[in-house]
């Protein structure tokens, strides 16, 4: 089956203003999130990759940018990668949020709620899930390795999906920037390998 390099976007100054960006355009990473970007890069240069995917966000191209640089791969950019659309929430503050009764829900029960003019919990895991399980299709080789760029919460998502833990519990799951999550996959099962995982890496098979 093949191996799925989940990957979080590095560092962003954004985060640092204590709003979501959501889609926001215009959040690069900053110089932190740069190094990271490199170092994941330099811990998968010897790493037999296949392909890498993207979200169009900028945060994400960056970070997937030295990582496909390395290989002599072109980006393959998925919208359906990018992150959750949380519509009237974007570029709000997080302390606000968070005095809403609205922000009890996203965090005990996730899967009830929809952000408001954006998109739910639910729409959102089947995006990314639908999203990398044609990844799987396409790369159905036991020794093939993909590389996938985005967001936190997706990843999670992401990860309940293939071990079929309630989406409820989703919150429960760590990500940090410049993270990658290992999963192998097939279509008829799925194994954690890796969770929130920093360079270097020393699970993955090299070049010969």
């Amino acid at each position: 089956m093949p191996t799925l390099l989940l990957i979080r976007h590095g560092e962003n100054d954004f985060v640092k203003t204590h709003k979501l960006a959501g889609r926001l355009p215009g959040v690069h990473l900053n110089q932190n999130g740069l190094k990271q970007a490199q170092a994941l890069a330099d811990a998968l240069k010897d790493v037999p990759l296949k392909a890498v995917y993207s979200s169009p966000l900028e945060r994400a191209m960056e970070t997937a940018d030295p990582i496909a640089k390395s290989h002599k791969l072109k980006i393959v950019e998925v919208p359906e990668l990018m992150d959750t659309d949380i519509g009237k929430w974007q570029g709000k503050s997080w302390k606000v949020l968070g005095l809403t009764k609205a922000w009890k829900i996203v965090q005990n029960a996730p899967s009830r709620f929809r952000f408001p003019e954006g998109e739910s919990f639910v729409e959102a895991q089947t995006r990314y899930a639908s999203a990398l399980e044609r990844i799987i299709q396409k790369y159905n080789k036991p020794k093939d390795i993909v590389a996938v760029v985005f967001h936190a919460d997706p990843i999670k998502l992401a990860v309940a999906h293939f071990l079929g833990m309630p989406l409820d519990h989703f919150q429960r799951l760590g990500c940090d920037t410049g993270s990658m999550t290992t999963i192998h996959a097939s279509e008829a099962k799925a194994f954690l390998v890796k969770l929130n995982q920093r360079p270097p890496f020393d699970f993955l098979p090299r070049k010969k």
